[in-house]
């Protein structure tokens, strides 16, 4: 799968990985950091959560229409640089009032503007290097193991913020419980009831501190509120030191892919053979393209939950602790043994040689019982976290990229692999299926409003979660790479950064619209906001399917 592919590829994916570590660090925990600090509730942290997904997707758009003028490099550079700026900015612990409020929305614009120079013109030249004859039928491929690369960041990001998160909390005397913050601000409030002023008050006496322990509420609350939220102000510094990272591996590499740093302007002084198409060529990709974005917005809108609903539903409604083999989910190396292993199993069959063949069925072993080893020595049952729940996705991505690719392959092989836009369609369907099992997993259980943002007395087992990570995994996997490598492949030369940008558009909208079920968070019967999400999803699949024939003969 990685034979055969231009260097520059490597170096473009590999950048793309840390800056992704740190984006991904930070969304793991933002929305717990919005409601511990400010005491936000659903409906408000929802509104500037998803305010701001939006602006990071929506920004690609303004700097691809600047790198088409300017060029791609010079855009990515800037933009690692105004991202580096912003994560220092948010790592700063402030109070939590207005001017607080104030600088990190600052902080936060800092970060889109940033996201937006970087993000789409690092992947148009990504497309870029496919333009060569030589490569272009590795396109899709070149884009599935890309975007495996992000998720290889992002798999490892819940886990950063996690240990972060506990080892300053550990310094102040503290352990996280996810009662503790709503309970406080009520508290702080004075809105709380007796019997949860009796449940802050036993919470408050398990601190390791016997100091912090034997605190009054009125002391201990604040206390809390304020080491809480500058411990994830420790998490989001992190990035800062990714951005280094990325920055390093672009600069340092930037040989193997500068002949793919040209936009419009420059490639048609560059080569005679040079052809642009005509206008009637280009308003149809563009039209096609434009009804392909309008379909993905519902797609991030139910996928976009990870941060924000399915993180409420992890914190509120499923159980602190993991039993059985469903431990080893909890285990960052563990997982990512597991996910080396699948490429060394691959390697194993695929290999040209029987030596090379023997020593990657050797060392896939040697992974499986890591793995094992790992896993014997967790504790059962082994408490978990709340944020841990988003490394599922990526972890899916990264071990399930190289079966993707092995069956589209073998379709293609036939004539048979499905066009991009039946993937997308595909992918839709698909990740109805995953709002499906969180109607399940919501049976019988209270009202986010009965709750309060307190925990479920009778919380679902983690395997809910998990089960639909991995099916909105499979979605994913149908219709983002494949979307990417058709925006490189199917816009007009000239457009090539501005669609790029357009299709980071679409996702704005729709992390914009993710805000909805937080919305109605606690306004609706929980099941609810998932049959939304599903039926949403749905519809949007049958739209593509009722337009495929004219997006087919637009890009043919």
């Amino acid at each position: 799968m990685f034979k055969g592919q231009p260097k520059g590829l490597f170096a473009l994916a590999l950048a793309n990985t840390g800056e992704r570590f740190g984006y991904y660090t930070m969304l793991a925990i933002f929305m717990l950091f919005l409601q511990a600090k400010f005491g936000f509730e659903q409906a408000a942290a929802s509104q500037l959560y998803a305010i701001f997904l939006a602006a990071v997707y929506f920004m690609p758009v303004v700097g691809g229409w600047l790198a088409d003028k300017i060029g791609f490099g010079k855009c990515v550079v800037t933009g690692v640089c105004v991202m580096f700026i912003g994560y220092l900015c948010l790592s700063i612990p402030t109070p939590a009032n207005g001017l607080g409020l104030g600088l990190m929305i600052a902080a936060l614009t800092l970060i889109a503007v940033g996201t937006g120079l970087f993000k789409g013109n690092l992947q148009v030249m990504v497309g870029n290097l496919y333009d060569d004859p030589k490569y272009a039928a590795k396109r899709d491929s070149a884009f599935s193991l890309f975007y495996m690369a992000i998720n290889v960041g992002a798999m490892f990001a819940p886990s950063a913020a996690t240990a972060i998160t506990n080892r300053f909390l550990g310094k102040a005397g503290l352990i996280y419980k996810a009662d503790i913050p709503a309970l406080a601000h009520q508290f702080m409030n004075s809105t709380i009831t007796p019997e949860n002023t009796e449940r802050l008050r036993a919470l408050a006496t398990q601190m390791p501190d016997s100091a912090v322990a034997s605190m009054d509420l009125a002391s201990f609350s604040p206390y809390y509120i304020e080491h809480l939220a500058s411990s994830y102000n420790m998490g989001f510094a992190v990035a800062c030191v990714s951005l280094i990272f990325s920055i390093a591996i672009y600069l340092g590499c930037r040989s193997w892919f500068r002949h793919a740093d040209v936009n419009a302007k420059q490639a048609s002084k560059q080569s005679e053979s040079y052809q642009e198409l005509t206008p009637k060529q280009t308003k149809d990709r563009i039209v096609a393209l434009c009804l392909v974005f309008a379909v993905v917005i519902f797609f991030w809108m139910a996928f976009h939950q990870n941060g924000s609903s399915l993180t409420w539903f992890a914190r509120d409604y499923t159980q602190s602790f993991a039993t059985g083999w469903t431990r080893i989910g909890f285990n960052i190396w563990a997982l990512a043994l597991i996910a080396v292993s699948v490429y060394t199993l691959f390697a194993s069959f695929q290999s040209e040689t029987k030596k090379a063949k023997l020593i990657c069925a050797a060392v896939t072993l040697v992974l499986w019982g890591g793995a094992y080893w790992i896993y014997s020595g967790l504790s059962n049952p082994l408490e978990i976290f709340p944020q841990l729940f988003q490394q599922f996705n990526p972890f899916f991505v990264v071990a399930l990229t190289p079966v993707s690719m092995a069956i589209f392959s073998a379709l293609a092989s036939k004539g048979k692999e499905p066009s991009a836009p039946k993937k997308i369609g595909l992918g839709m369907f698909v990740a109805a299926l995953g709002y499906l099992i969180m109607i399940f997993a919501s049976r019988g259980q209270a009202s986010p409003a009965v709750l309060e943002g307190t925990v479920s007395p009778d919380p679902v087992v983690p395997t809910y979660l998990m089960g639909t990570y991995l099916v909105l995994t499979f979605a994913e996997l149908l219709l983002s790479p494949m979307g990417i490598s058709f925006v490189s492949k199917v816009a007009p030369p000239k457009y090539k950064g501005l669609m790029m940008g357009l299709w980071f558009a679409a996702t704005a909208v729709g992390n914009y619209l993710s805000s909805i079920p937080g919305l109605l968070w606690k306004a609706v019967p929980l099941w609810a906001n998932w049959a939304i999400l599903m039926a949403l999803c749905v519809i949007a699949g049958a739209v593509m399917f009722a337009l495929m024939k004219k997006l087919e003969a637009a890009t043919a």
